[in-house]
């Protein structure tokens, strides 16, 4: 079988026809027409949804969340992006994810912090409290969600570490496991896969750590038992399986820079005015519609929270 390196990977080869997505999309534009004409029980009937795994305790909803009515439970979790389960886009990881164990798992915390460690899953999660946050999400191949996140604020975990003065970057890797992850036996992309945050876009109050999805623990699919939540950025960021977060001096040259540097740099924000080398950048696919309907917004839409912290940059070079 042939396993095609990332950057020979056209768009209409990761875009599966996924018919099936359709079947509900007349429910949910009808939720969004009746929340418009002010009956929004079908928005709360949304984000109540699951698909049946460990409900989370004491989540406490977040008043950082958008007020848009969340994605059904079914999109969310049968349109994904995982290459560790399947290269592409589409309902792969979910079917190739089936019997993935997201316990025992550890998690290290290194670098340069005051306090590093070496902590299980739960352990790592206890002092924490969870929050729910309803975020907008977009991936680079232009479509998007509205996710009923749970997770824990990012910064609150690097106050806890401490990290020195010379930390100027957080790197964080998934957990190189074949046993677990059948596509790390293949070179479709450079195992395990690295992602990195400058210390101050890790430490804004919109980044999670998430650890569910709609009150349930995450599903396989979806990045379990931990993963990063980064909404003003496209989704090639939001790195899961996490199993170590390092803080260091030097920023970490990710996955995808050396995959297809010509394609994906860095900060990943959300721009429409830059285009990817294959399409444009300008418009977004809210699935189940496949048809890119909907304007992409500056940054997601939270330029207010975080355009601060780019105001010196050229986001054209800086993309």
């Amino acid at each position: 079988m042939l396993i095609k390196k990332a950057p020979d990977i056209r768009s209409s080869e990761i875009t599966p026809k996924s018919v099936y997505l359709r079947r509900r999309e007349f429910i949910q534009a009808s939720a969004a027409a009746l929340v418009a004409a002010g009956f929004p029980s079908l928005v709360d009937e949304a984000a109540a949804q699951g698909g049946g795994l460990a409900k989370l305790p004491n989540v406490k909803k977040s008043p950082l969340s958008t007020t848009e009515a969340p994605s059904l439970y079914e999109h969310v979790t049968s349109y994904n992006n995982f290459y560790e389960f399947a290269p592409g886009a589409g309902d792969g990881p979910k079917n190739n994810s089936k019997n993935f164990k997201a316990r025992p798992w550890k998690i290290k915390i290194d670098g340069l912090v005051n306090k590093p460690g070496d902590y299980d899953i739960d352990d790592f999660i206890k002092p924490y409290a969870l929050e729910e946050r309803i975020y907008r999400m977009r991936c680079v191949e232009a479509w998007s969600f509205v996710i009923p996140w749970v997770g824990i604020p990012m910064a609150d975990v690097i106050k806890q570490v401490e990290p020195n003065a010379k930390a100027r970057y957080v790197e964080m890797t998934t957990l190189h496991d074949v046993g677990k992850f059948p596509m790390q036996r293949t070179d479709v992309l450079e195992w395990p896969y690295i992602e990195g945050l400058r210390l101050d876009e890790a430490q804004n109050p919109l980044t999670l750590l998430a650890v569910g999805i709609y009150g349930e623990v995450l599903p396989a699919q979806n990045g379990a038992p931990i993963r990063l939540v980064v909404p003003w950025k496209y989704g090639f960021k939001g790195i899961k399986s996490i199993n170590r977060i390092r803080f260091v001096e030097n920023q970490p040259r990710n996955t995808w820079q050396k995959m297809a540097p010509h394609e994906y740099g860095f900060y990943a924000n959300v721009n429409p005015n830059v285009d990817h080398p294959r399409w444009s950048q300008a418009r977004e696919k809210r699935l189940p519609s496949f048809v890119p309907n909907r304007k992409t917004e500056m940054f997601n839409g939270y330029t207010e929270q975080v355009a601060h912290m780019y105001k010196d940059m050229d986001l054209r070079k800086n993309y």
